[in-house]
């Protein structure tokens, strides 16, 4: 997300807000005081290994459990003081299709029409509307049983949306499906942000958060332990560098004695220099060949991604629970 995209994300009124959420089961805590903002028309991603409370997360804020503790706002309502409200302006979608088998595809959302209590002619123009936006429409008639699951993933996601939610809640929404299937329903996904939709999106998969997400955050133990974007996470993690390759030696050698914290590799006439990914972080560096002369033959910034982020930051909440 660029800077400009960035500041007006943060000025936008809040669609989702949470303060110092807790959830126990017994002497399980499962959520140990979080507290989120999540502005509207943005995708925010809560990752976090199995058991961290990401589901009881969603489950809280879409009315489906209460919290043992904390304060709770959804699309404007207070969460435990107006739960009927919340639930007229959201949708959720669980980790398995909650779709009947065998029901057809367009039986699914008419159903779904009667029970947001919409006149006929209402329902079966909205059940049209959406089998033809999810590219449905020549398996409008076939019963669901027959579907593929990216098919049903995307009936799935058509029936919560029967009833225009601002907010949508979904629990690890491409769960099983194949690669080609689950780009089909991020582009979904990003298509009705562009409308203005708010996303909360609970996923394992890495990449997912980082190709759909404005904002990440990171549950463990119930708590938090970061949030930011992609690229805020990324460098929180070592091992982020620029690296320069050399037409020759010499000149390896004259930017090795300058830059005196790098690694260098003589097989590849390259150096590797430590770096936070940072815009300031690299005009540094291109001072430095500006004013020494250093001819480089490239120059290319490597970060570390999400797969090195996420185990990183749980491992450092594992060692600190192990040490109390």
């Amino acid at each position: 997300m660029n800077t400009a995209t960035q500041a007006s994300t943060t000025t936008r009124a809040s669609a989702i807000s949470a303060t110092g959420l807790r959830k126990s089961y017994g002497d399980k805590v499962v959520l140990d005081g979080i507290d989120l903002r999540i502005p509207e028309g943005t995708i925010f991603a809560l990752l976090g290994p199995n058991g961290a409370g990401k589901t009881t997360t969603v489950e809280i804020l879409s009315t489906l459990i209460t919290a043992d503790g904390g304060e709770a706002r959804v699309a404007g309502h207070d969460l435990a003081a107006d739960p009927d409200a919340v639930r007229h302006r959201i949708g959720v979608t669980g980790q398995f299709a909650a779709v009947d088998g065998l029901l057809t595809a367009e039986e699914n959302l008419l159903l779904m029409a009667d029970l947001h209590h919409l006149r006929k002619r209402e329902g079966r123009r909205r059940a049209a509307e959406l089998l033809e936006r999810f590219e449905l429409t020549g398996a409008a008639r076939k019963n669901v049983a027959t579907f593929s699951g990216g098919m049903r993933r995307k009936l799935d996601l058509a029936m919560t949306l029967v009833g225009s939610p601002r907010i949508i809640f979904l629990d690890e929404p491409t769960t099983g499906l194949d690669p080609r299937s689950r780009r089909v329903m991020w582009d979904l996904i990003r298509d009705l942000v562009d409308q203005g939709v708010t996303i909360f999106l609970t996923t394992q998969y890495l990449e997912e958060a980082d190709q759909l997400a404005d904002r990440i955050a990171v549950l463990d133990h119930g708590k938090l332990v970061a949030e930011g974007t992609a690229e805020e996470l990324k460098r929180k993690i070592p091992g982020g560098h620029v690296r320069l390759q050399f037409a020759d030696e010499a000149h390896l050698d004259t930017a090795a004695s300058i830059f005196g914290v790098a690694t260098r590799d003589d097989e590849s006439l390259a150096l590797r220099i430590p770096s936070d990914g940072s815009l300031a972080n690299l005009r540094a560096v291109l001072d430095v060949l500006d004013t020494t002369g250093v001819q480089a033959e490239s120059l290319t910034v490597h970060t570390p991604d999400l797969d090195d982020v996420f185990p990183t930051l749980t491992a450092t909440t594992t060692q600190k629970e192990s040490t109390r």
